[in-house]
């Protein structure tokens, strides 16, 4: 990649170190590109690094963070985010996001993505910090909606208005992880294509789907370990159909089956991303 692109459209797969010897030395793959998570790679030399920058030979590289924490009360580590600036300038990336959430509280991390609550001062706290770390990142930065099993303290505005409320006052990109809205629906309540009404799909630059579980009393969970349900894809198809062509990422980070089956599902989730866009311009020829 000699300089930095938009991010194709079509349908991507999730990077993990179980099949990364496969994609930079087998044949090519039928992916439209590959998501990373920086900080598996930043302050590390050798194999690690070495193996992402072939991979960037062969595929677009979008970079999906982890430990941003943008909802904490403490603000992101200067340190950290000129490392994973200059991780991002590296991979040439077109875009990178986070999730909407804290996971740190001081020097404590919590190795889990909390859900802030859905304040008027936290609207308006969230949507600042974005905009200041996508001034410190130096490329455009996007937030994503995390599934979550509780709610901190009395809600001041429903979730999905104020996940439209920071993204409309930061101004930054919303990465749509559909299978977090239809868990958090089947949790919580409501219904998940009412819920995408309301969210800003004109800021979408990505979005997600993922498997999920449900255990033994009845919880479901978004635990990334299968392979996605029936009703996301449902779900996906009647957001793309809204929304037009959007790079897609497929997320497996736990029970990672080989890579064959995981390109097989793509290959799926590609299919029904033609239908979806079709109809979308479709619609839109219509009403010209």
């Amino acid at each position: 990649m000699s300089k930095r692109a938009r991010l194709p459209n079509g349908v991507g797969l999730g990077l993990r170190w179980e099949f990364l010897e496969e994609v930079v030395d087998g044949p090519a793959l039928d992916v439209a590109f590959f998501e990373v998570s920086p900080e598996n790679y930043m302050r590390r030399g050798g194999y690690f690094p070495t193996m992402l920058e072939r991979v960037a030979e062969r595929y677009p590289l979008v970079t999906h963070g982890l430990t941003l924490s943008i909802g904490a009360v403490e603000e992101p580590s200067a340190d950290y985010l000129a490392e994973l600036r200059a991780e991002l300038a590296r991979l040439l990336v077109p875009h990178h996001s986070d999730h909407l959430c804290f996971s740190s509280a001081g020097e404590r991390f919590m190795h889990d993505l909390l859900p802030l609550k859905f304040a008027e001062a936290n609207v308006a706290r969230v949507a600042n910090r974005a905009r200041r770390v996508e001034d410190a990142l130096g490329v455009p930065f996007a937030l994503e909606n995390i599934s979550y099993y509780g709610h901190l303290g009395r809600r001041e505005m429903p979730e999905a208005e104020f996940i439209a409320r920071v993204i409309d006052q930061s101004q930054v990109g919303l990465l749509l992880d559909v299978n977090n809205v239809y868990v958090n629906c089947l949790n919580h309540g409501g219904d998940a294509r009412e819920f995408l009404r309301q969210m800003p799909l004109d800021r979408v630059v990505e979005i997600h789907v993922a498997g999920h579980a449900t255990n033994a009393r009845g919880l479901t969970i978004d635990t990334h370990g299968s392979a996605v349900a029936e009703p996301v894809f449902e779900l996906l198809e009647w957001t793309l159909e809204r929304t037009g062509p959007l790079p897609v990422l497929l997320e497996r980070d736990n029970d990672v089956p080989a890579l064959a089956e995981l390109v097989g599902e793509v290959g799926r989730l590609t299919a029904l991303y033609a239908r979806a866009t079709q109809c979308f311009e479709e619609r839109h020829a219509a009403s010209a």
